[in-house]
């Protein structure tokens, strides 16, 4: 049993794919890169898209070996908070973030006036920009968005006042559809019951990434007070559930204390089983929570296969958080991301993980699960760990992508007080991506 352990742990330890840098930051740069998205286009598996704060989008026309930068210019602005989605009929690529018109102060009520979406159909040659929910009296922040090949769909939080106290503001997630180029959406419409507060704390609404089922639904959770709660809509977004499901606890709830991270968050990631194996239609949650204690944080995967009605008990990656023995396994994981792959149906998570190297000491973890979430196989796919520093802003995300058994990770790293973004070069299908 010893020497099987120490397989596992050998497995894990080793990194075995290709990091490649997609971009470095600028001495001169007010805004280091972070918070990183990305997506594989689903035509055409070679072309790969992705974005960073402020405004940064990358693209690779060989599976991620090589990449280019340009800056995003919008008539809305471009503020962070960077969404790469992909149109898996027509290839569409997609790119959301945030408002700030002319460059308008936090106290202009411009400010986070609403979503933006700007399309591209070859990664170079970007739209103006389209407004999603705008709302002039509100903040907008925290979207993610999906796109089934004929609709698109964004969900995000609504904040009637960022940071203020008063007991009559609130956060709301919000929902809005648009026709396959995104062009025209919805008026926003409010879809959870019970409201957060302002604060951008464990008591805020926060966490929506929606995702669409085998048969045009649509799912979506998010997070607040130590509770997970799930949504879904049958009839493309116009009737929602009478009341949210609670999908789950989350002890200690969405925000996170990690050494040497300026903030941090376990929220929630929700996906859908589209491809025609053996799981089709089963929806899984991801997220991170401190169950076993602010020092023990661990990544969460809970599934459904009754469109959410009832789910199974979380399980934990790679674990179950305890020793043989009864006593806490050394575990420090935190910032997942999930995605699902809508043509072999494995599910593939990315996260950080300190249980290697110890201290402040980081390194990157893919695990990937080939049977719907029963069982989960991991590995150490940074070349190096590295050290965070908490004065530096980190970003609140990582993004993974995934088609056709080619993933795609993204990350931030820190080293000497600087950031930079990665990925990996996996490739199930055991074709090598060409140097």
């Amino acid at each position: 049993m010893l020497c099987l352990q120490l397989a596992v742990y050998w497995a894990c330890a080793q990194p075995a794919y290709r990091n490649v840098q997609i971009d470095a930051q600028d001495p001169l740069s007010f805004y280091p890169p972070c918070e990183p998205s990305i997506t594989i286009s689903q035509k055409n598996q070679a072309i790969m898209v992705a974005g960073t704060v402020l405004d940064n989008v990358y693209l690779s026309v060989d599976s991620g070996v090589t990449w280019s930068e340009d800056r995003l210019v919008s008539r809305y602005g471009v503020y962070g908070d960077p969404v790469i989605v992909n149109d898996p009929k027509k290839g569409t690529f997609f790119y959301l973030h945030l408002s700030n018109p002319a460059g308008k102060a936090w106290s202009d009520p411009s400010f986070l006036d609403r979503i933006v979406l700007q399309s591209s159909k070859d990664g170079v040659k970007w739209s103006k920009g389209t407004g999603i929910g705008h709302s002039p009296a509100t903040d907008q922040d925290k979207h993610w968005a999906a796109h089934n090949g004929k609709r698109m769909v964004c969900t995000w939080t609504r904040f009637d006042k960022y940071g203020s106290k008063e007991t009559g503001d609130s956060t709301n997630i919000m929902f809005s559809a648009a026709r396959g180029r995104g062009k025209k959406w919805s008026p926003a419409v409010r879809i959870n019951q019970v409201a957060g507060n302002c604060l951008d704390d464990d008591g805020t609404v926060e966490g929506a990434v929606p995702c669409f089922g085998p048969n045009g639904e649509i799912y979506v959770a998010w997070a607040v007070d130590e509770k997970i709660y799930f949504d879904v809509s049958k009839d493309g977004g116009k009737t929602w559930l009478d009341k949210d499901i609670v999908a789950s606890s989350m002890p200690g709830g969405w925000e996170m204390e990690i050494p040497g991270i300026m903030r941090c968050n376990g929220m929630p990631v929700t996906a859908c089983d589209v491809s025609g194996g053996p799981h089709r239609g089963r929806v899984y949650i991801c997220w991170a929570d401190q169950r076993y204690g602010k020092d023990n944080p661990e990544v969460w995967v809970i599934s459904s296969d009754d469109h959410g009605q009832t789910w199974t008990k979380p399980y934990a990656i790679p674990g179950d958080g305890m020793e043989s023995d009864g006593t806490l396994k050394e575990v420090v994981q935190f910032f997942p991301w999930m995605t699902l792959d809508p043509v072999t149906g494995y599910l593939h998570v990315v996260y950080y993980d300190r249980g290697r190297s110890g201290g402040l000491l980081t390194d990157v973890v893919w695990a990937h699960s080939t049977d719907g979430g029963r069982s989960w196989a991991k590995q150490v796919i940074s070349e190096s760990p590295f050290a965070p520093d908490a004065s530096v802003f980190f970003g609140d995300y990582n993004n993974i992508s995934a088609v056709n058994n080619i993933i795609r990770p993204i990350w931030t790293r820190c080293e000497g007080g600087k950031l930079s973004v990665w990925t990996a070069l996996i490739n199930l299908s055991g074709a090598p991506a060409k140097p």
